[in-house]
This record gives C-alpha cells, structure tokens and sequence, in this order.
C-alpha cells in the first residue's frame, strides 16, 4: 500500500470516527482531519492525525499489512505541561 493510499483512508476513518461521535443535537461543524506523523515499515504503516475541532483529540491509525487490517485509537489530550532538564522531580 503506497502512503498516499494510506492516508486517505486514515482520514477517511478518521472522519467516520468523528462523524459517529459528534453531539447529534448541534449542527455539524465545518473541520478539516490532518497528518500529524507519518511512518511506514515493511508492510505496516501507522498515521498520528488531529482535526480542526476544538476538542483536544488525537488519533492513531495503524495499518497491519499481514493482516490487511486497520486500527483506530482515539485519545483525548487532557494537559500539555513542560519539564526542563535539570528541574527537580
């Protein structure tokens, strides 16, 4: 599988993703699904993506070319914090 091939349908099910999860009481938002990472070995590839929505999730998309299987994670971003080397832990 090339990796254009991949992701598209890594954003393809990416968007049924959120499609299935908005709020069906509000009117579906406008929002784009992006390529955060990308990575291909061997036969495998595997996607971070994110979208324009302001919900603080980010998804894997992992591609088992032995199985011809894809995989969906889903997480949700709770804190971004920083850590300097050196600081005390």
């Amino acid at each position: 599988m090339s990796n254009n091939d991949f992701v598209k349908y890594a954003i393809k099910i990416v968007k049924d993703y959120i499609s299935d999860h908005l709020d069906k009481s509000d009117d579906c938002p406008s929002y784009d699904v992006f390529v955060v990472w990308l990575c291909k070995i061997l036969q495998n590839n595997k996607a971070l993506l994110s979208s324009t929505l302001p919900d603080g999730m980010y998804y894997e998309v992992t591609y088992n070319g032995d199985k011809h299987e894809y995989y969906l994670d889903a997480y949700k971003k709770f804190e971004n914090t920083c850590h300097r080397e050196g600081d005390d832990a």
